[in-house]
C-alpha cells in the first residue's frame, strides 16, 4: 500500500494508542475482553466482555458480539444485505425498543468466508444508528460515513476511511 500511504498523513499514535494504518489487509480478527455495550431507547441491547474485533487498514475497530450477549428479542432481521470482499454476505437487523426503531442498525455474517468462520452469527452494531456504544465506559464516536461501522475511541488514531476525501482509499 505504499502509493496510498504516500498520499495520506497517518497520525502518529501516542503511547497506549493504535494507528489504523498499522492494521492489516485483509482484516485480522482477534478476541477482546474489553467491556462493550450498545444502548438504544434506554435499553442495553448488547453487553459483553468476550467480543471479537475486526481490524482493517484505515478503519477503526468493528466489534462483534456473541449472539448470547445480545437481546435478540429486540432484533428483527430485514431484507437488507451487503457484500464484503473479505467476509462475504452480510445480513441486517432492525432494532425495535418501545416506540423507536433503528433500521439496519446491526449486521452479521450467516456464512462468512472460510478465514472468518469464527465470526459466523456474531453481531455488530453501527454506533451512529443507536443511542450509545461504549468501550470500557467510554462513549464511542461513530466512524464517519454512513456505510462504515467502526468504533472510534481515544486509543485509536486515523485518519479514518469515511472522512471527507477518502472515497478512493
Amino acid at each position: 500500500m505504499p502509493t496510498l500511504l504516500a498520499a495520506i498523513q497517518p497520525i502518529v499514535p501516542a503511547p497506549g494508542q493504535e494507528s489504523v494504518w498499522d492494521y492489516p489487509r485483509p482484516p485480522r480478527v482477534e478476541a477482546t475482553s474489553r467491556h462493550l455495550q450498545v444502548i438504544f431507547n434506554g435499553v442495553v441491547i448488547a453487553d459483553t466482555v468476550r467480543a471479537m474485533r475486526v481490524l482493517e487498514t484505515s478503519h477503526p475497530p468493528v466489534y462483534y458480539f456473541p449472539p448470547e450477549d445480545v437481546r435478540r428479542d429486540l432484533l428483527h432481521e430485514n431484507e437488507d444485505g451487503s457484500w464484503c470482499e473479505w467476509k462475504g454476505l452480510a445480513r441486517y437487523y432492525d432494532i425495535e425498543v418501545g416506540d423507536r426503531r433503528a433500521a439496519s442498525a446491526a449486521w452479521y455474517f450467516p456464512l462468512p468466508s472460510r478465514i472468518y468462520e469464527e465470526m459466523m452469527g456474531w453481531i455488530a452494531f453501527y454506533p451512529q444508528r443507536v443511542d450509545r456504544c461504549l468501550v470500557d465506559g467510554e462513549v464511542v464516536v461513530p466512524q464517519p460515513g454512513g456505510f462504515y461501522g467502526g468504533w472510534i475511541t481515544r486509543d485509536v488514531v486515523g485518519p479514518f476511511k469515511g472522512e471527507p476525501g477518502t472515497e478512493g482509499w
